[in-house]
């Protein structure tokens, strides 16, 4: 690494001195500190840009190793099929293996074999009705199961927002659900119907910045349509509360994770229950940060979601 006082050439701090005889050294001296700070700050913008380039290089080889290793287990359930439901290999023909001098045998005669009673037609059926079985327990009924890879459930296909909750009562037929309006950042309002427990009075709700599930399929609870899922966070003595996000978010905020870049689905798939796959890994850690497997809520510029209170504690 160059020294402070190969900065600049001789020539220049003579020309300085000369220019200036008082003061030449110390605006020599200026300049100098002047630019190893505007060095080391290059070397540690530097350093950040080949952080973030390592972060984002992890998550690709982290994707890759997810698709081999799903190429790698449908090979082996086709091989599998494979080998269950090929062809035996083909007989040889007890007339090509008679003596030249020997005539075959007649149409509709069975050659005895030693050792081995004759088969008849009722074994047969069974034989073949026990083959059968244990194809289907293989396959399903409907086909080979064994050929579909099980679709990859990660988080950041779950769209999570920030919405600011505009109104809030509690449900005509449940003292423990809550019936709210929900601002995400869209042309209406949405309505999210979640369980809080019955000590949450419904003006503690109002205005509140949450975090929500937008692309979850609608369903009725209790009679009513609910079209997000409130995130919250409980512990094992029944307490509940929001998940904040933090301060100077805006409904409509995108919730992400750093370790897991990419676009949330459209609605989530049912059949793929990909939230219930998700959501034993989603947790409160022991400083109250919401993480999953250990990488944090965060709005991006703003900052990481939390739990007001409570720590080490799961998220639903």
């Amino acid at each position: 690494m160059e020294t402070s006082d190969s900065l600049f050439p001789p020539s220049l701090a003579a020309a300085l001195k000369k220019l200036d005889p008082e003061d030449g050294e110390q605006v020599l001296e200026y300049f100098k500190t002047h630019a190893l700070l505007t060095r080391e700050k290059a070397l540690l913008q530097a350093s950040v840009r080949d952080q973030k380039k390592l972060l984002v290089e992890n998550s690709k080889l982290k994707k890759d190793i997810e698709q081999l290793r799903g190429q790698l287990q449908d090979k082996q359930r086709r091989r599998t099929v494979r080998a269950l439901f090929s062809p035996p290999p083909p007989t040889v023909s007890p007339a090509s293996t008679l003596p030249a001098n020997q005539p075959p045998f007649p149409v509709g005669a069975t050659e005895a074999v030693p050792g081995r009673r004759p088969t008849s037609p009722q074994e047969k059926r069974e034989r073949r009705g026990r083959r059968r079985g244990e194809r289907r327990a293989e396959g399903g009924a409907t086909g080979h199961p064994l050929l579909e890879a099980e679709p990859l459930a990660d988080v950041f296909r779950l769209d999570l927002r920030v919405g600011r909750i505009t109104s809030a009562r509690r449900h005509p037929l449940a003292t423990t659900l809550f019936i709210q309006q929900v601002d995400v950042g869209e042309a209406a309002a949405r309505v999210v119907v979640s369980k809080l427990g019955g000590d949450t009075q419904p003006e503690e709700l109002h205005s509140a910045l949450v975090v929500l599930l937008c692309n979850v399929k609608a369903c009725k609870i209790r009679g009513m349509v609910s079209q997000a899922r409130l995130l919250c966070c409980s512990n094992s003595n029944g307490i509940i509360e929001l998940l904040v996000p933090p301060t100077g978010s805006v409904p409509g905020d995108r919730v992400t994770f750093r370790n897991y870049p990419g676009d949330p689905d459209r609605e989530l798939p049912s059949k793929e229950r990909v939230w219930d796959r998700l959501q034993p890994h989603l947790q409160v850690d022991c400083r109250g940060v919401a993480n999953y497997k250990g990488c944090s809520f965060e709005v991006r510029g703003k900052g990481l979601c939390r739990a007001p209170f409570l720590t080490n504690c799961t998220i639903r």
